[in-house]
């Protein structure tokens, strides 16, 4: 099996959210225009062609609205509950 070198990127600390919400928020945009892609038309020619434009559209929503949530609950919600 071929040994693939791992690659690493060093980033500041402050950056986790912004970096952990935009991985979030494409992997979750992904998922779920595909999904209702394929509920709403099914597998059609041209198929990855609209998945790109809808994942592309639905990307611009999800990572604001990831961002903002993470942070809510993170601050407002989670900094209430004592964890053991």
């Amino acid at each position: 099996m071929a040994n693939f070198p791992t690659i690493r990127i060093r980033t500041r600390r402050k950056y986790y959210r912004l970096i952990f919400t935009g991985l979030m928020a494409m992997i979750m945009s992904l998922i779920i225009s595909s999904a209702l892609l394929l509920v709403k038309v099914g597998y059609v020619d041209g198929f990855f062609a609209e998945l790109m434009h809808s994942w592309g559209l639905a990307f611009m929503f999800a990572w604001p609205s990831a961002y903002i949530c993470a942070y809510l609950i993170q601050e407002h919600v989670l900094s209430r509950i004592e964890f053991y």
